[in-house]
């Protein structure tokens, strides 16, 4: 079974390598990244340990995918699959439980603790699928795909939103709306077949024009509901969500340029760099848009004519 980790292990460091990366620098972006997240939350909500346990179970229970379930139980024995299972879903909610640990929420790593090792115990085989509706049907991949993968993320912010109306807690709010958008952006980090791009019969500029115009609309509509909300109940902070929501949709624009600036490979090291100096300083998006939108046409181009 130690086989199976080491293993793990391996493909982890390979995707890091694949990113420009090397591993140790990555465990570290990781780690700092968490914590640092992690700290921002405890000091904006009281509710933070709830929502830690409810976001670390919802991460564990990804680990409970029938297919790779199916696959487990074909390489290991009932034994070793049992343990191996409450082994990987404690290793996926150990961030938490000692960050819950560091801020002396006793009860909640237990807690943790014990339904992450039930939820290894669970069998989620079924006799039907459930598909997650979307509004997305007429324009395929990356909103269908990254919002049924993704949908338990925005019940989350949407649940935060109602707790930072009803706690009056405005910054709860911003990170919900933040939330939203940095799963959206997500969806666009995997690139397409290139297949998928070479069947559409426009120009570069077309297409890129109508993904980032897709991409916007339906941003809109996911973050529509947490942006009223907002306005509503907390007006006299309403330029300050203008501008959020305003740097948002230009970082989606932004992304979208960077994905195909990269086409058919992922974005690597450099465009990382490119983008996270842009979110610390916004107005660096006047240079780093023009030179991913020339770059991204000319990836395209080889594709479409």
């Amino acid at each position: 079974m130690i086989e199976y980790f080491i293993l793990q292990y391996k493909l982890t460091n390979r995707k890091f390598k694949d990113f420009g990366l090397k591993p140790i620098f990555g465990y570290l972006i990781i780690l700092t990244f968490f914590f640092a997240s992690s700290i921002y939350i405890f000091s904006k909500t009281e509710f933070a340990q709830y929502a830690f346990v409810l976001i670390s179970l919802v991460l564990t229970s990804k680990l409970s995918e029938i297919g790779r379930n199916d696959f487990l139980r074909m390489c290991f024995n009932s034994k070793q699959y049992r343990l191996l299972r409450v082994v990987e879903n404690l290793i996926t909610s150990l961030p938490f439980l000692i960050f819950l640990v560091y801020k002396q929420c006793f009860g909640s790593p237990i807690l943790l603790f014990v339904f992450s090792v039930l939820l290894s115990f669970g069998n989620f085989k079924t006799t039907f699928i459930f598909v997650v509706p979307t509004p997305f049907y007429q324009k395929p991949f990356e909103f269908i795909v990254g919002f049924r993968n993704t949908f338990f993320i925005f019940l989350i912010a949407y649940i935060l939103t109602f707790i930072s109306i009803s706690v009056n807690n405005f910054s709860l709010g911003i990170f919900s709306l933040t939330l939203v958008f940095l799963t959206i952006f997500g969806f666009f980090l995997t690139p397409e077949n290139e297949y998928y791009v070479w069947s559409f019969a426009m120009t570069s500029k077309q297409f890129l024009l109508q993904k980032i115009k897709t991409a916007l609309f339906f941003s809109t509509i996911l973050c529509m509901p947490i942006f009223i909300a907002l306005c509503i109940f907390y007006y006299i902070n309403i330029e300050a969500l203008l501008a959020l929501y305003t740097l948002g949709l230009f970082f989606m624009a932004t992304i979208i340029l960077v994905k195909y600036s990269a086409y058919p490979d992922e974005i690597n090291l450099k465009e990382a760099i490119l983008i996270a100096s842009s979110i610390g300083f916004p107005p660096m998006l006047f240079a780093t848009i023009p030179y991913f939108y020339k770059k991204s046409l000319r990836q395209l181009e080889k594709y479409l004519k």
